[in-house]
């Protein structure tokens, strides 16, 4: 899948810049049959006199009014055959030497256009060339050692968001370990429950709405339609068909807790209570 990811981006990289070359060299060769320079403007003028005095000149013959149409088309002046004078020399237009401003413009923009995509590619193809795998929504995160992370629960009233997972971290007390084993068999929180730490999804899985804490009650409240968890995100009340549900956990061998947001474990079913946690006060919802 990698792979064919990497081939269409350069297939679309290739694409664009024979774009961006083919419209440059068109309005190039557009620029070229546009205005006149001087110089040319000037041979002109000297054409249609150097036509008018040939036409004009009395007693020439045939030939000699060809002679001299001819040379006044090679862009010199209509003399006679005894003149010497030399040609007076005309300077070169500067914007016929080289290339012209707008063709200077065209081209600079096609360089820089050019650097950027190069510039991307360098930038997106060993991402898809070689992922990390790790960080991140969907991926697996370190959140830290169990024993800190419990800590900081205990000093945020029970509750520790984690954003970059979009979840919650709780305890979970060991005297209900026994009970979880049974309702929670085969799952893969029971490494971060027996830990004493469960990481909760903080979507409501009635209608996905983010569910906050309640620091009252001690419970989780989805204050849009009310549906109630314990501490550990099991139903207490609402109309949510399960428990909140809980991602994998791993613990290293650091002691540090390692979050698999891509291994969703569905919440306990209605009836589940493995704490027997109550409400500690009053409702938020």
């Amino acid at each position: 899948m990698g792979g064919l990811i990497v081939v269409a981006i350069a297939m679309i990289v290739l694409a664009a810049a024979a774009l961006v070359i083919s419209a440059t060299r068109r309005r190039d060769l557009g620029s070229a049959t546009g205005q006149l320079s001087r110089e040319t403007l000037k041979r002109d003028a000297k054409r249609r006199s150097a036509d008018d005095s040939a036409e004009a000149a009395p007693g020439l013959t045939g030939r000699e009014i060809e002679r001299a149409v001819a040379v006044g088309r090679a862009g010199t002046a209509l003399v006679s055959a005894s003149s010497t004078a030399p040609t007076v020399w005309v300077p070169p237009d500067p914007e016929t030497i080289g290339a012209t401003r707008r063709q200077f413009l065209n081209r600079s923009m096609v360089g820089l256009m050019s650097l950027s995509i190069l510039i991307f590619a360098a930038a997106a193809f060993p991402a898809f060339l070689w992922p990390t795998g790790t960080g991140g929504f969907g991926g697996k995160i370190r959140l830290g050692k169990v024993s800190d992370l419990l800590a900081e629960i205990k000093s945020k009233g029970g509750f520790l968001y984690k954003p970059e997972g979009r979840l919650w971290l709780t305890a979970y007390p060991e005297a209900a370990l026994p009970k979880a084993q049974i309702a929670y068999n085969g799952q893969t929180n029971l490494v971060g429950m027996e830990a004493g730490i469960i990481a909760l999804w903080q979507k409501c899985p009635h209608l996905g709405c983010r569910v906050p804490e309640c620091q009252t009650s001690q419970w989780f409240e989805c204050p849009c339609h009310g549906s109630q968890y314990n501490q550990v995100g099991e139903k207490k009340g609402g109309p949510a068909p399960r428990g909140m549900d809980s991602f994998g956990t791993e613990i290293s061998p650091d002691g540090t807790l390692i979050v698999n947001t891509g291994d969703i474990n569905q919440g306990a079913p209605i009836g589940t209570n493995t704490t027997g946690q109550e409400a500690q006060g009053p409702n938020c919802v």
